[in-house]
């Protein structure tokens, strides 16, 4: 799961982080029309975007929101969105795939530990050739429904990675449960809670990913909380 989260995390990147021309781009009467509540507002900070908590409220020490114009402000939180709901998925994936808990839908051995998160995928692919495949084309899906959603269409006068003046950053429309709130407060405080637990996420799994490189340790194993069980020669790719 951590590993296909990671490839998902690439495959998004390349899209979200391509240099861009800035230009200053003027508030127009479509820009001001409310987005889930949002009214884009040059004078507050990130044009009054959801994300900031006390006790540290806009907090940008580097000053990446200063004059930043409003179209590129959206990319730069649909980005930040994406990035932050992939980085949940691989917590929860390095964490819930390992011991002690050894839960993966894939890799269902009980007698057998499979190992660190970041080298599942390569035992995956090794047992499936065509997993591969199959991967890049439910990630490209993805890609391409979020593209349709929010991206506007290369014509007339076009900004590379332009998206829709009615388009909220990161709302693609998926929820099947039903947990988007009607009113404006109510869903600036569930995109606030989603971003901060994002970030938190990102920072996260940036740890694990870099402690698990640096020792080849499960998680929980590392902190002595779990037995190493991991025998490499019982899996199909060696390391």
């Amino acid at each position: 799961m951590m590993k296909l989260a990671a490839f998902a995390t690439l495959a998004g990147s390349a899209a979200a982080f391509a240099p861009a021309p800035v230009a200053k781009t003027s508030t127009t009467t479509s820009l001001n029309a409310e987005l889930n509540g949002w009214v884009p507002d040059e004078s507050k900070f990130a044009w009054g975007l959801p994300g900031t908590i006390a006790p540290i409220e806009n907090f940008d020490p580097l000053g990446f929101a200063d004059g930043t114009p409003l179209s590129l402000m959206k990319r730069w939180r649909e980005a930040e969105v994406h990035h932050g709901r992939v980085a949940m998925l691989a917590s929860l994936g390095l964490l819930i795939t390992e011991e002690p808990f050894e839960y993966h839908p894939l890799f269902e051995r009980a007698t057998v530990d499979i190992g660190p998160a970041i080298r599942q995928l390569d035992e995956l692919d090794a047992a499936g050739p065509y997993f591969a495949i199959f991967l890049a084309a439910l990630i490209g899906s993805i890609e391409w429904n979020r593209a349709l959603t929010g991206f506007s269409a290369p014509e007339g006068q076009f900004e590379f990675q332009q998206l829709k003046d009615d388009y909220y950053p990161g709302d693609t429309g998926f929820d099947p449960l039903g947990l988007k709130p009607e009113g404006a407060e109510e869903f600036a405080e569930m995109q606030t809670k989603e971003l901060q637990n994002g970030r938190l996420a990102m920072l996260g799994a940036a740890g694990m990913i870099a402690q698990e490189l640096v020792n080849g340790e499960e998680i929980f194993v590392n902190l002595g909380l779990a037995t190493d069980r991991f025998d490499p020669s019982s899996v199909p790719i060696q390391f």
